[in-house]
């Protein structure tokens, strides 16, 4: 069955499909001399990308959680190497970055991109050493201390941050995590409410994902949309054992990440959307 919200079936398959078509053909032009050594730091890091969409968009389509982590290994590889080549650009080159991105907490983007990998890594439960390698990515120990808390349930030891980077929605997630057991729950599915809304940023700080699927800014048949699953919520669920009763066949939240051998928290839903009758991909392409 469908687990997000919207897209038919004809959609997931295609845009899965498209995923894993997309790291294929990377994976054979990586193999190859870029004639763009500048840009090269950033098609690498298109790749990780798009692991992490293919793994959003099978979770999307209902496919079995227990195929989801062997995109991991490929995802780290390709974020290694990634800034390994920004740093030889930079240094050959004298530049303060070689990606579009900016790589540190600070930034929503990869605040947000930081916590939801953390949060497959650990409702997947990779294994020890691709774990490592994650934290070693990440870096940026004692910065946030939601982000922190959440590591350290795997990584005792961990030094805690001792403010809070991005309050909203972020600082409602803290508060369930620290109210006790009896309003944990309530408090959960209030973040998962307001996560989508309060993650709205303007201008250069907008999130790179927000607006895909958007019926009038970025609709579906653009074929961008992955779903918006709340992430974060299973991070903080999975590390601090959170009750998350309340959230379960919420639109947002990815519950089944957490019950890999089902049954699924998602509503069963009728498929009303009518198939494309020529994909966008047919139309840009044509055929």
């Amino acid at each position: 069955m469908i687990r997000a919200s919207i897209g038919n079936q004809s959609y997931w398959c295609e845009w899965t499909e498209f995923s894993a078509k997309t790291i294929e053909d990377i994976e054979i032009q990586l193999s190859s001399t870029s004639g763009n050594t500048l840009y090269r730091p950033q098609y690498v890091w298109n790749l990780t990308s798009e692991y992490c969409r293919i793994i959003l968009r099978r979770y999307s389509r209902g496919d079995s959680i227990l195929e989801l982590a062997q995109y991991f290994p490929g995802l780290l590889d390709a974020w290694e190497l990634s800034n390994k080549l920004a740093a030889e650009v930079c240094a050959a080159h004298n530049l303060k970055t070689c990606r579009d991105w900016i790589f540190n907490l600070s930034d929503l983007n990869h605040y947000n991109w930081c916590f939801w990998l953390v949060g497959l890594a650990l409702a997947l439960e990779i294994p020890d050493d691709q774990w490592q390698r994650l934290l070693d990515l990440i870096d940026a120990e004692g910065e946030d201390v939601l982000l922190d808390r959440v590591i350290a349930s795997r990584q005792p030891g961990r030094r805690i941050g001792s403010q809070l980077l991005h309050k909203k929605p972020y600082g409602r997630l803290l508060s369930a995590i620290d109210a006790s057991k009896e309003r944990q729950a309530d408090l959960l599915r209030e973040f998962v409410d307001h996560w989508y809304p309060e993650l709205a940023r303007k201008g250069k700080n907008e999130l790179w994902w927000y607006l895909y699927g958007d019926p009038e800014k970025h609709p579906l048949e653009m074929g961008s949309y992955f779903g918006r699953w709340c992430i974060e919520a299973v991070a903080a669920v999975k590390a601090l054992g959170l009750d998350d009763s309340q959230c379960l066949g919420h639109e947002h939240y990815p519950g089944d990440l957490l019950r890999p051998e089902g049954p699924t928290t998602h509503p069963y839903r009728e498929e009303v959307e009518k198939p494309n009758t020529k994909s966008w991909i047919k139309r840009i392409f044509g055929g």
